[in-house]
């Protein structure tokens, strides 16, 4: 099967994870998909092809030279919450022109005047939304990628490769998708998570990341007698935001610089509460960044009276640099696939992270590789056909570096 049309299938399945839900997977719609991918895995003859009881996938194939290592290949199954990701209307546009591609009768387009990157893909095939969903190219298409790649070792026995360990997870998204996996169980000797964005990005760092919840207290007296009485939280959780430096948002970053990023606010005169997420690729910065959280909470419980303000962090995950700069092997590898094919490697950091991070502090090693895909988590995502077809040729180069 085209790894177009594997995409295509694929992103029709409702799989978006839910941060509220304890269990795992977080939403029913994982499990289904997590079920027909492991029988797609068996009709391709990968034997072994199962789902466990939290929901994760796995399998291999079997090794034509014993003398190669065992390498992994990894994606998500589940796609953000922020939007809709169904009803799909996902409509591929063939021999794009280069210019704004309309993407409903509302007035939605997608256009190189907010995404400069597009004019590069003039010529190519794009698959895009319909400007009401996201398209679940984030990460759909790792996953149609890497069973593509697959399919094409499979079905050549002359190809000669180390044991292929195949794994697809759950909750990636909300921060939960190595909680369960079973690295000991996968039996790589170091991974690739196929979930990144244009083609030929190979990431080996990502942030150092937590999570900021912010619970505030007030004082709800009716409005007629509220002088020096009432205590607004939700003006308090505003002050609060207000001690955080604006320059360093999402919108005002790049790079390696960090940010903080209130997600989610609600409350009222009597209570409020706010979501942040903290991120910087310096574990020094990160540290610095989280203290300055506390010293807001702190200056606020000073100023509104002490309990008025509570904080609670909790660390996400950390840069992987710190563990792939001793197996920076394995991103040459990948970079030596991609210049066989023509393809130019970019290094870069991940402004994010991926289940990688948390593996390879597991002890599985895990560099990040592109999907071709764009502009994920917003209805403006899209995926270059071109590009999906190159990464199956690039995984099954770097499975048989011979």
């Amino acid at each position: 099967m085209r790894v177009l049309d594997r995409f295509l299938k694929y992103i029709q399945y409702d799989t978006a994870s839910d941060s509220d839900c304890p269990d795992c997977p977080s939403s029913p719609g994982q499990k289904v998909f997590a079920r027909a991918l492991a029988d797609e895995m068996r009709t391709l003859g990968i034997q072994d092809a199962r789902v466990d009881r939290h929901g994760y996938v796995y399998g291999s194939i079997p090794a034509t030279d014993d003398a190669l290592p065992t390498v992994g290949l990894i994606a998500h199954m589940d796609v953000v919450s922020d939007l809709p990701c169904q009803p799909m209307n996902a409509r591929v546009v063939a021999n794009y022109g280069g210019g704004d591609i309309a993407l409903n009768d509302e007035g939605d387009v997608l256009s190189p005047d907010q995404f400069p990157e597009l004019k590069q893909y003039a010529g190519q095939t794009l698959v895009v939304t319909d400007g009401r969903t996201i398209l679940g190219a984030d990460d759909k298409a790792g996953i149609a990628e890497i069973l593509t790649a697959c399919e094409a070792l499979i079905a050549d026995p002359t190809l000669k490769h180390g044991r292929v360990a195949i794994a697809f997870t759950p909750d990636e998204e909300i921060g939960r998708g190595a909680d369960l996996f079973d690295v000991k169980g996968f039996g790589a000797e170091y991974a690739y998570t196929v979930d990144g964005g244009a083609l030929g990005e190979i990431e080996y760092e990502t942030f150092n990341a937590a999570s900021a919840d912010v619970a505030i207290k007030g004082r709800n007296i009716h409005p007629g007698t509220a002088k020096n009485k009432m205590k607004n939280a939700t003006l308090i959780g505003m002050e609060l935001n207000g001690l955080l430096p604006a320059a360093q948002r999402p919108e005002h970053t790049c790079g390696y610089e960090g940010f903080f990023l209130l997600t989610k606010m609600s409350g009222s005169v009597e209570q409020c509460a706010m979501h942040y997420i903290i991120r910087d690729h310096d574990r020094l910065a990160f540290e610095a960044r989280k203290g300055l959280m506390a010293d807001a909470v702190e200056f606020l419980n000073r100023k509104h009276g002490e309990g008025t303000v509570a904080l609670t962090l909790k660390d996400s995950y950390y840069n992987m640099r710190e563990v792939l700069e001793g197996r920076l092997d394995i991103v040459e590898a990948a970079k030596a696939a991609m210049v066989r094919l023509g393809v130019a490697p970019i290094i870069g950091p991940v402004r994010g992270g991926t289940d990688g991070s948390r593996l390879s502090f597991m002890g599985l090693p895990c560099p990040n590789l592109s999907t071709g895909g764009m502009n994920g988590h917003g209805k403006h995502e899209c995926v270059v056909v071109e590009s999906m077809e190159k990464m199956v040729e690039v995984l099954v180069a770097l499975l048989c570096p011979a």
